[in-house]
Order: structure tokens, then sequence, then C-alpha cells
């Protein structure tokens, strides 16, 4: 039987308060709960229904279950349609970003995106085209919001999410940095290194004019039609599609 304090507790995680107080985060579905059961991440406990405990077969006599009816499951459930399980999984140790790390590859910088959704397509996109850095701003939102971890479809078990001040990173980053913008190079037309970091903007302000002064290289997406903007996930999608392009050749 689900307690109170176990409803309380897991609807609380809801906020980033408690889930910094509490060290855990939650991770709804069947796919994103597998996801977290084979990677280097700690699952604290699962929920489950009866019928959903088939679909993520034998859990591991370490992590602690409970079953639960769908009337119980509904109380903890974030969902409109809930799939019947929930893990509870422990919120990884923030460490320092080894720029050493970022010397062969492209990584992501978010400037203060804010849009759960958004954050959530962008680390599942990163996965797909091969990343495996993003680097947000502190007001960038929290990656551990379960609309975000919702979004990833379990990519966030594998792209690895680093929050720091943007500007000290990019000043100690000895990698190219390349602005999606407005006003910029065709993206189409770009000289793109070997490595670099790909910066991208606020929903409504763009990027801050701060790291626009540190930008190697503006970059933007060449508009045909008459749409003022693109939205931060879709454009992130076309400039990770371009470098994989470009990479293949």
């Amino acid at each position: 039987m689900l307690s109170k304090a176990q409803i309380s507790l897991i609807t609380s995680l809801q906020n980033k308060k408690y889930r910094k107080q509490h060290g855990l985060f939650v991770v709804e579905g069947v796919k994103s709960v597998m996801e977290f059961l084979s990677s280097n991440y700690q699952v604290e406990s699962i929920f489950y229904t009866g019928d959903a405990n088939t679909k993520v077969g034998k859990i591991s006599h370490n992590i602690k279950s409970h079953m639960l009816t769908e009337a119980e499951f509904q109380k903890i459930s974030s969902l409109k349609s809930p799939q019947g399980v929930l893990a509870l999984v422990k919120l990884p140790t923030q460490q320092q970003i080894e720029i050493a790390d970022l010397a062969n590859e492209y990584s992501i910088v978010l400037d203060d995106v804010q849009d759960p959704g958004n954050l959530g397509t962008i680390i599942r996109t990163a996965e797909w085209f091969g990343i495996t850095h993003i680097i947000c701003s502190s007001g960038t939102v929290d990656a551990y919001n379960p609309k975000v971890v919702q979004a990833t479809m379990g990519s966030l078990a594998r792209v690895k999410i680093h929050y720091t001040d943007l500007m000290d990173f990019i000043s100690k980053a000895d990698l190219p940095v390349y602005g999606a913008l407005l006003q910029g190079q065709s993206i189409y037309q770009t000289e793109w290194k070997d490595a670099g970091l790909i910066v991208m903007g606020n929903e409504g302000n763009g990027i801050s004019d701060e790291l626009i002064a540190r930008i190697d290289q503006a970059v933007t997406i060449p508009r045909i039609g008459q749409a003022e903007s693109l939205n931060v996930a879709v454009a992130t999608t076309i400039f990770c599609s371009e470098i994989a392009r470009r990479k293949l050749l």
C-alpha cells in the first residue's frame, strides 16, 4: 500500500527545491525507466502496476519495488495517460567540466533555455547525432524537471548535462564558438572545424549580448518563408544535422 509519506515525497519532486533536498528525481514510462535501469544512474526504487510489471521485466533485487493499484499510481503520476511505471533515481553529483573531454567533438551550449520540452528535445537530438555534452547556464531549466526527463525519452541517461557560468567556461575553452543568430553566415556556407561549441539562445531573447561578444562565428539558418523565428529545439536539430552531414562527407 502506498503511504502518505511516499505520495508526498514523489509529488514534491516536481519542484527543483525538493529534488535537490532529497537528491532524487522522477522517471516515468516503461522505455525511460528501462533506459535508466541499464545506465550508470542509481535507481533507488520503482513503483508499478500489475499490468506494467510484465513490460518492465525482471527487476533487480537490489532495487526497492512497490506494486500499486491503478488508483494508487494515479496519485503519484504527473502524466495524463500514465504507463504504470515510475522510478525514483538519484541525482548525479555535479562534476566540473573537463575541457579536455570536449577537445575532439562538438558540444551544445544553452543560454537560458527555459522551456522543459525544448530542453528535453535538445537532449534527445544531441544523443541522436552523437553529441555527449550539453553545457547550460544557471538560468536554463533544470534537466531533472519531470517534463524534461519525459521529453528526452531516456536519452538523459546517456547525455552529460553540465550547469556552469557560461562566460567563464567559454573563456577557458580553447575551442571555436559558433552562435545561432538571425544575422550571420549561412549554416550551409559555414566552415565547420573538427570540434567546437554551438551556442543556442533563450526562446524569447536569443543569446545574451555578453555571450555574443565571445562568439567566433555567427551562424544563421537561411529563411525562405515569412516566419519570424525558429523554435530553439528545431534550430538545434538543424545545426546538429548539418555538422553531422559535413562529418559524413
